[in-house]
C-alpha cells in the first residue's frame, strides 16, 4: 500500500503500525492451527519414560495447558475490554483505537484455549489427542 501511495504522491499514515497489527494478528490466529498440527514444542522425553503411565502424564499436561491457555484468554479479553472502555488510542500517527487490533489476540487465544480443552477431553475419553504431526501425515500418503 505504501509503494502504491509513493507512486501516486500520497502518504499512508501509520503504515508501519498497521503492518505490526497484521503481523501480531497472523501470529495469534495461527496458534490453534499450530497446536493441532504439531508445530508447538512438545517434550516427549519424560512422557515416553513414563511407559504405561504415559496417558496420565498426557492428561496432566493437557489439564495444565488448558488452565494456562484459559487464563491467557481471560486476560487478553480483560485487556481488550479495558482498552475499549478507556478509549485507548495507538501511539503512532494513525491514532487508531487499540482494541480493534487487540481483537485478533482475543480470538486467537480463545481458540487456542478451546483446542487445548478439546485435546484434554479427547485424551480423557478416547485416550488420544488431536495432534497430527507432519511426519505422520507424510507417512500416511
Amino acid at each position: 500500500m505504501q509503494m502504491i501511495s509513493r507512486w501516486i504522491g500520497e502518504i499512508v499514515v501509520g503504515g508501519p503500525d498497521f503492518t505490526g497489527y497484521c503481523m501480531a494478528a497472523a501470529s495469534f490466529l495461527a496458534l490453534p492451527y499450530a497446536l493441532n498440527s504439531g508445530s508447538h514444542i512438545r517434550v516427549n522425553l519424560l512422557l515416553n519414560a513414563m511407559g504405561r503411565y504415559r496417558r496420565y502424564g498426557d492428561i496432566w499436561c493437557w489439564a495444565v495447558a488448558s488452565y494456562l491457555t484459559f487464563l491467557f484468554a481471560r486476560y487478553a479479553i480483560k485487556l481488550t475490554y479495558e482498552s475499549y472502555r478507556f478509549n485507548d488510542i495507538s501511539q503512532g500517527q494513525d491514532a487508531w483505537p487499540i482494541w480493534i487490533p487487540q481483537m485478533s489476540m482475543v480470538v486467537g487465544t480463545v481458540l487456542l484455549a478451546v483446542c487445548a480443552l478439546d485435546n484434554l477431553i479427547c485424551t480423557l475419553f478416547a485416550g488420544k489427542d488431536n495432534i497430527r504431526s507432519a511426519a505422520v501425515d507424510a507417512h500416511a500418503e
